[in-house]
């Protein structure tokens, strides 16, 4: 199964390389970057790590891209549950939404931002955002704080010691694939147990 995995992920090391060398690579990681704050499934994180890692002068810059790219893909997603309000929400996420307007309402300003930060999916807040009526400005501020964290962090990482990240990355591919495995397994184990642990609570 490691073995296995280990072709897989250099299948897609391979790829992600030959899509960085590509001219219009800046154009498609902005494009896929503000259709991932409405509705695209995929997170574009290690598009820009694989971009900036490819041309590391130009990190801070794509850094730069890929956060207004997806400030500008949440707007979107911002005015659209603001016009077309709860029903988007719940077609598009119909599982989280009473969740998610719980914590807009509560959190406001500081949930956009965490989402936009964290593996929490951005797009759910940016429409649910709207459709609570988080004032826009308050909602861009948010975004900018929260992706700019997140995406800058590899910019200025990469810009700083791309090289020598590429070389730990090529030189212990072996140990990067088991900690990927190792790191997987413990996430799913985790996910099931708050899965049993909501279940139980449900029952209760």
């Amino acid at each position: 199964m490691l073995h296995d995995l280990r072709d897989w992920l250099e299948d897609l090391r391979e790829w992600l390389i030959d899509w960085a060398d590509s001219p219009v690579a800046p154009i498609a990681l902005a494009l896929i970057t503000a259709s991932e704050s409405v509705f695209f499934p995929i997170p574009t994180d290690p598009l820009l790590i694989a971009l900036a890692l490819r041309h590391p002068d130009a990190a801070l810059i794509l850094a730069a891209l890929t956060i207004a790219a997806s400030v500008l893909g949440g707007v979107v997603g911002h005015w659209l549950g603001l016009r077309l309000g709860r029903p988007l929400l719940l077609r598009l996420h119909s599982r989280h939404a009473e969740r998610v307007e719980e914590l807009l309402q509560r959190w406001g300003f500081w949930a956009v931002a965490a989402a936009g930060l964290t593996p929490i999916p951005y797009k759910v807040f940016t429409i649910g955002a709207g459709v609570v009526g988080i004032p826009r400005t308050q909602f861009v501020f948010a975004s900018i704080l929260g992706r700019g964290l997140r995406f800058g962090v590899y910019g200025v990482l990469i810009f700083f010691w791309g090289e020598r990240f590429a070389e730990f990355i090529t030189d212990r591919f072996d140990l990067v694939v088991s900690a990927f495995a190792a790191a997987a397994i413990v996430l799913l184990l985790a996910w099931l147990g708050w899965r049993r642990l909501r279940a139980r609570g449900g029952e209760a």
